[in-house]
């Protein structure tokens, strides 16, 4: 079979060494003979996979130890509702900036909580830095540093002064190195730069966690998961294993700053070959334009379906673009390869030459 390159924003492609490894562990981890699948989250065997796990993230981020991690459940999405239930402590009100959909829902859930203000929005941009209408007396301010579907990155972190900054890093986290001491608390799903699908990972500082608002149930309260170890029920146990493989993948491949520079490499390659051709277009704006996520269109959108069709075959897949932006979208996480990149950018020059 010919190798295919799975273009997919979420649930993504995983590094190949991680499935070979958890294929090869599959029905026997470690001689332990039985699969992680079957392990009980509270033996000896389990418990070392997850404290090297969370040893090997905090050492790939460099996280403070003033800071807890929480392998939760629910999806990036439950934290909408988590944030202002945990955060907003007496509080009437929480800044939220907005640049895309998944800010957008993350608006419309706090609003059944608190008044939000927007600090500041943008369509296929982010707003400037200088431009930020940020309230002394916000609880908190919530953030998408990249938005999967519009292809929009931040290309700063906001500066919140005493007000704690909250960020949905779920499509940008691992890419590249991130100074966590910057913010209050980051959540991401796992299903994009982490892992598979059906974990979220929660980066809390410790001065933010406890006081929820009446009547939080107690599976929606920090200070629940941060004081049983993520193990108040049971946890997502494959899923966090399978998480810690792709941080010693990550830890074993340079870590986070060779990881930057192959995203990087990868984004620009891309964004060449759009910007070189008048048979394609980015709709984001070049000063955030996402490395994560590249949507495109055609000079002819009646294309679309040859596009894919064609693709296909070639072995790339899952190109299809959200249906909001249209065209195609590439997501390049950490596990697709420079050679995925080069070969849907040579397969780009080849439909343009034969459709153009």
């Amino acid at each position: 079979m010919s190798r295919v390159y799975n273009f997919s924003a979420g649930p993504a492609a995983l590094p190949e060494a991680v499935l070979k490894q958890a294929q090869e562990e599959l029905l026997d981890w470690h001689g332990a003979g039985l699969s992680v699948m079957e392990m009980s989250h509270r033996g000896k065997e389990f418990m070392s996979i997850a404290e090297q796990a969370e040893a090997d993230l905090r050492e790939l981020m460099s996280i403070p130890d003033n800071y807890k991690v929480l392998f939760l459940q629910g999806g990036a999405s439950s934290q909408f509702a988590m944030i202002p239930m945990n955060l907003l402590r007496g509080k009437k009100g929480a800044d939220y900036i907005n640049t895309g959909s998944w800010s957008k829902k993350a608006i419309a859930e706090a609003k059944r909580f608190c008044a939000v203000n927007i600090a500041g929005e943008a369509g296929m941009s982010v707003p400037a830095a200088g431009d930020l209408q940020l309230n002394a007396d916000a609880a908190y301010v919530h953030y998408t540093p990249n938005e999967t579907i519009q292809g929009v990155e931040f290309p700063y972190i906001p500066d919140t002064g005493d007000v704690p900054l909250i960020a949905d890093m779920s499509s940008t986290i691992l890419s590249r190195p991130l100074d966590v001491s910057k913010f209050g608390l980051i959540y991401a799903g796992a299903q994009k730069n982490i892992g598979p699908a059906g974990l979220t990972v929660v980066i809390i500082r410790e001065d933010l966690i406890g006081r929820p608002m009446d009547g939080t149930p107690a599976m929606f309260d920090y200070k629940t998961h941060a004081d049983n170890g993520s193990m108040y029920n049971t946890p997502p146990t494959y899923g966090w294993y399978l998480a810690g493989l792709v941080f010693a993948w990550l830890k074993g491949n340079g870590g986070l700053a060779a990881m930057a520079e192959v995203n990087e490499r990868k984004a620009k390659r891309l964004y060449d070959a759009i910007d070189n051709s008048p048979f394609y277009q980015n709709p984001a704006e070049p000063s955030c334009r996402s490395w994560m996520n590249v949507p495109f269109t055609l000079a002819n959108a009646d294309l679309d379906a040859d596009f894919l069709a064609e693709a296909k075959p070639a072995g790339l897949v899952t190109l299809k673009g959200h249906r909001s932006v249209g065209g195609m979208r590439a997501s390049i996480y950490n596990a697709m390869p420079e050679a995925g990149v080069d070969a849907l950018i040579a397969f780009m020059a080849d439909f343009e030459k034969r459709r153009g």
